[in-house]
Formats: C-alpha cells, sequence, structure tokens
C-alpha cells in the first residue's frame, strides 16, 4: 500500500483531524470487541482455506540469517536480530513476513499442485512506519499454493484474487448479521494496472491513485506493484526482488503477476491496503530481477539456490493483515485499537482525548 505517512510533520501517526473529531467506537465493550475480533478472524481464515485450498500449518518465530529465507520487502528494512546465548556467531532473525519460508515449507511438506497451506504469522517490523495503519507487530495470514508453470498468468492470478475477495466479503456479512455493523463492501472486486492507472492521472501520487479508483469502486485489486519507470522511481510501490514476480508482460499491456487488494475504508475516507500477494518469481524471473536491483550476491544463499535448481516448487501466494483487517471491519480509526502494539506517547495522548481506546497495553 502506498503509504500516507509524512515523517516531517508533528503527530504524523494520527488518524485525519475529522476522524478524530467525530469518533465513536462501534464496539465499546472490551469483552465484544474480543468477541468481534474471534469472529473476524476465525470466519476469514476458514473461507479463505474453502476457497483456496488451503491447509493450516504450523509457522516459525524466527530464521537464520544465512538461510536467506527471511522476507526483504523492499530490501532496506532492519529485521529484529538476536543470538542465541551460548552461540553468540549464529544470528537469528525475526521475520517479516514468511513469503520465502512458505514456499520452502511447500516442499517440506510435498503439497500437490493446485492445494496450498495458510499460517498463522506473528513478526515485528521495526522500521515500519508507525501511524494508525502501521504497527511495529504484524500479524497476518501468510499463504502460499503450487501451481503448476501454465498458471502463471493473469487470469489464475485474477480467479485466485475474486477467491480470496469472496472471503472477505463473507466474513463481513457474518459480522453485519452478529454485531449489527452495516456491510460496505460491493458483491465484486474491480481490477485495475498501475499502468493505466499511471497514464490516466500521471500527476497524482501512488496513495491518491489508489483513493481515486477505492473511492469509485469500493474494492480494487491494483495489478502490476514493483520496479522502476523510466526515470527512475518506483512505478507505483516498492517490492523485493525474490518474491513476486513484477516484470513479466501481461495481457491488457501492463508488467507484473502481482497486486495488492484495496478496498474503500468509509470512516478513514481513503483507500485501505488488505492484502498484498502475486505469482512468485521462477528461476528466469529471479534472474533478472535481482540483476535490476543489483541483489546478484543473494543468489548464493541457501532458499534462492533451492529456486534457481528447481527443488522449489512453482507458487502464488500473499499475506492478509489481521489487524487491518479488523480495523476495516469494525471500522476503527487507529490500528491499535484491535491489536497490541506500541505508538507515539504524544500521540497516544491525543488519542485518549478523542475517544480511541488502544487495546492493553498499547496506551503505555
Amino acid at each position: 500500500m502506498a503509504t500516507h505517512f509524512d515523517r516531517t510533520k508533528p503527530l504524523a501517526g494520527l488518524p485525519p483531524k475529522d476522524v478524530l473529531d467525530n469518533y465513536k467506537p462501534t464496539i465499546t465493550n472490551k469483552l465484544e470487541l474480543e468477541a468481534a475480533l474471534s469472529l473476524i478472524k476465525t470466519t476469514f481464515e476458514n473461507k479463505l482455506k474453502e476457497n483456496v485450498n488451503l491447509t493450516r500449518v504450523s509457522a516459525p518465530m524466527f530464521l537464520s540469517k544465512t538461510s536467506g529465507f527471511n522476507d526483504n520487502l523492499n530490501g532496506v528494512e532492519r529485521p529484529a536480530t538476536f543470538s542465541p546465548r551460548d552461540f553468540p556467531d549464529i544470528k537469528l532473525e525475526v521475520p517479516f513476513s514468511l513469503a520465502k519460508w512458505k514456499r520452502w515449507a511447500l516442499h517440506y511438506y510435498d503439497v500437490p499442485v493446485g492445494q496450498g497451506i495458510v499460517a498463522d504469522f506473528r513478526g515485528l517490523r521495526c522500521d515500519d512506519d508507525v501511524d494508525f495503519t502501521h504497527s511495529l507487530y504484524v500479524d497476518q495470514f501468510d499463504w502460499e499454493k503450487v501451481i503448476s508453470q501454465e498458471d502463471r498468468n493473469e487470469d489464475y492470478l485474477k480467479n485466485t484474487v475474486k477467491q480470496i475477495y469472496a472471503a472477505l466479503y463473507e466474513t463481513e456479512q457474518s459480522l453485519a448479521k452478529n454485531f449489527g455493523i452495516e456491510a460496505v463492501l460491493p458483491k465484486d472486486i474491480v481490477f485495475v494496472s498501475s499502468d493505466e492507472a499511471l497514464k490516466e492521472h500521471p500527476d497524482a501520487t501512488p496513495k491518491e491513485r489508489e483513493n481515486i479508483y477505492c473511492a469509485k469502486h469500493g474494492a480494487v485489486f491494483f495489478m502490476g506493484i514493483g520496479g522502476k519507470k523510466e526515470d527512475g522511481t518506483l512505478r507505483h510501490d516498492g517490492r523485493a526482488p525474490d518474491y513476486d514476480d513484477w516484470m513479466t508482460n501481461r495481457s491488457c499491456g501492463g508488467t507484473g503477476l502481482n497486486g495488492d487488494i484495496l478496498v474503500w475504508n468509509p470512516l478513514l475516507k481513503q483507500s485501505f491496503e488488505i492484502s498484498s500477494m502475486g505469482i512468485r518469481v521462477n528461476p528466469e524471473v529471479l534472474i533478472k530481477q535481482l540483476e535490476l536491483c543489483d541483489a546478484n550476491e543473494r543468489k548464493e544463499l541457501i532458499w534462492h539456490k533451492m529456486l534457481l535448481n528447481g527443488t522449489l516448487p512453482q507458487t502464488i501466494g500473499g499475506g492478509i493483515g489481521q489487524s487491518r483487517l479488523c480495523q476495516f471491519m469494525l471500522r476503527c480509526a487507529h490500528i491499535g485499537e484491535v491489536q497490541h502494539g506500541w505508538y507515539n506517547p504524544e500521540e497516544v495522548e491525543v488519542l485518549k482525548e478523542k475517544n480511541v481506546t488502544l487495546l492493553g497495553l498499547g496506551e503505555f
């Protein structure tokens, strides 16, 4: 998701002023809130597994630095790192996501084509902008599915997006029925090429382009995330070179077999990312994207060698933010209302005054 965070402004992590000035939580009872959070996560996970044909598996809390299994995100973020007491030379990293690990796990579990896995991932992102939609703590449904070489195309990507969006739509319907919160998602999601959006709105920022299309359609899949324009700036948003395929040509004329599921947030009045996903790199695309990003040294890492020698299967996968999903569904002004996190103490004081109750110790 293109960020709206501007660290040059004071208290930049707060929700928009008009939201705070008129904010009323949809659920004020703490136990009722926890029941709603449980319903959202349980319903969505079950629908996701059913629609995409996934099996839940266990997930690691840390990975070896030398394995290359950690997700590199945009390639510049610092992982939370530590050494076991008796092995000071060993570096273990709390993963940013399970983007690479999941692909190895499909090989480990010997998952056949057409089936996949999903994990309840918990991680840390020390360099994330901490604001009303971003936290240092990450919880998401990390999923991955085995596909054939013939499935590496735009139609397969779109069909998978529709399956995930159906789980999202059905979850909101269940929440509306059980807690009386008005459902706002449209029945169908609309597909938008980031290349075409750039042509149609060349002077708009990536976030402004997302807002334009989400306000119009309610739910959008922005296709083609990652890679650079001719002037060297990001085409839309950043992606690491070694998980999503962001350079393969699509039949619509755009490039990239990946994208973001975005919805229109009626409270915040802006686009709101629910998921980042895509068809993953094959060996040929990995080599090209590593070259473009000047990251050829990664070829020597264990994970990359396994992909390049054909050990790892062809896949599609992504992550769906659990707290982000709950924040949207419950029409919360701040992500801290639905997860235990840490936030700017000065902003916390403002939130208290504006009727925003952060979950657990988030207010300290």
